[in-house]
């Protein structure tokens, strides 16, 4: 019997925590499964992968299909279909007269692991507003998080746009009033680990919280720079380890 199959799908994959992160969970567990980084151009080579994989029960999503994947699966869970992101897919696979058929459900598990890895950060007589910078399908679960958390969000973008201020807008007045900043692009992640965003770093203070989604540098130059004004800082990793163990829990529901 061929042994459980689980995944990753995104473009490019060249640093994948979950891989490792399932790989030592399979051997530590002693859990017969193998987990696989399935690299596509294309989001519509999600058939192919479901088609070619019959053991495949679970995939987790990431950059840039966490939105483009939408109209592909057959089920959203309601936090998902909240969010308008999906970062992980449940394959559940039926057989009639010989023929397979399939149904994928998207869920968000980025929400949770977020929202759970900064609460315990949080001053609330001090943290009343956050800047997200990055507008792409993860900057969406933490957005959710951070206003269920009580946050006041204003989303920061390279470009203009309704609701969006521009990293030009950011100034000592802005940084003042918005205690928390988070990082939801993928600028600095490995091995462009010399760019950070482009924010008034001078202007931060030890009352700031920065948090960076990146976890490869451990430390990246946005948060060095910020632990280097006194500021409160962590990376991505446990909200990357908490997703995961809710992902587990969605596929062996």
């Amino acid at each position: 019997m061929a042994k459980d199959i689980y995944g990753l799908i995104g473009f490019p994959l060249k640093h994948s925590f979950s891989a490792r992160f399932f790989a030592e969970k399979f051997e530590r567990e002693n859990i017969d499964a193998e987990y696989r980084n399935f690299e596509i151009e294309d989001i519509l080579q999600l058939r192919e992968v479901i088609e070619q994989n019959r053991s495949l029960k679970g995939l987790n999503v990431t950059i840039p299909y966490k939105e483009r994947v939408l109209p592909l699966l057959d089920g959203l869970s309601p936090e998902a279909q909240r969010i308008g992101a999906v970062n992980v897919i449940r394959v559940e696979r039926a057989s009639s007269s010989g023929a397979q058929s399939y149904r994928l459900t998207g869920y968000n598990t980025d929400y949770v692991g977020f929202k759970q890895s900064l609460e315990p950060l949080l001053e609330k007589s001090v943290h009343r507003k956050a800047l997200l910078l990055g507008t792409g399908g993860a900057s969406k679960a933490v957005a959710h998080a951070l206003a269920d958390l009580g946050l006041k969000v204003q989303s920061v973008s390279r470009t203009a746009g309704k609701d969006l201020l521009t990293y030009s807008d950011l100034n000592d007045r802005v940084l003042e009033e918005y205690k928390v900043i988070v990082n939801a692009s993928p600028v600095g992640t490995f091995p462009q680990v010399n760019n950070c965003p482009d924010i008034p770093y001078q202007n931060l203070t030890p009352h700031h919280l920065l948090y960076d989604l990146v976890y490869n540098p451990a430390e990246t130059l946005f948060l060095k720079k910020g632990k280097d004004r006194g500021a409160t800082v962590k990376n991505g990793a446990e909200m990357l380890e908490r997703q995961a163990l809710e992902a587990w829990k969605i596929w062996t529901a």
